[in-house]
């Protein structure tokens, strides 16, 4: 998921209880914060006094972090942080994020800088890891390397200190 991509169609609860679903797609990337947001919200329903805002539809944005009625303030010092975050760095975070059952609502410098202390890397399998954290982290000479059963010692590696999942590498803390 790209926060940076995230928009949110904007309507109001009075506007959808008199049939009307009048509104517009707002792009997140546009607002530096949630009362940038809210202000180009109500330029879009200044035809009313005190507009109750209905968020019917949003792309790229977490369910943890909006509903109906609220965008929760942390989306964008979610998406700021993730900005640091590069290409396969992104897709792992949101992984990391799910199997680690995180709240995304949490500080976003400081849940940022968890998944940059767990992530290992992008690797084809669990003996992909093994054998490059061997060879980093072993000083075996390479003819021992033969003979290294990567696959069980992936095993090991997997049982208690990381953990994979599509693809990427998570130390566990």
């Amino acid at each position: 998921m790209d926060l940076s991509e995230a928009r949110i169609y904007v309507g109001t609860y009075a506007k959808y209880n008199n049939g009307s679903l009048q509104g517009e797609w707002v792009e997140l990337s546009d607002f530096y914060d949630l009362d940038d947001f809210l202000e180009r919200c109500a330029e879009i329903h200044e035809d009313e006094d005190h507009p109750e805002y209905m968020f019917q539809s949003w792309e790229a944005i977490p369910d943890c972090l909006i509903d109906e009625g609220h965008l929760d303030e942390a989306f964008f010092c979610l998406r700021d942080e993730m900005d640091r975050l590069h290409g396969k760095e992104q897709e792992a975070f949101w992984v990391w994020a799910e199997g680690e059952s995180i709240n995304l609502t949490q500080d976003a410098y400081d849940l940022v800088k968890s998944f940059q202390c767990a992530y290992m890397g992008s690797y084809a399998s669990k003996e992909d890891f093994a054998e490059d954290f061997v060879k980093l982290e072993m000083e075996l000479p390479e003819f021992a390397l033969i003979y290294f059963d990567f696959s069980k010692y992936a095993d090991d590696l997997f049982c208690t200190d990381f953990w994979y999942e599509d693809g990427y590498v998570f130390r566990n803390e």
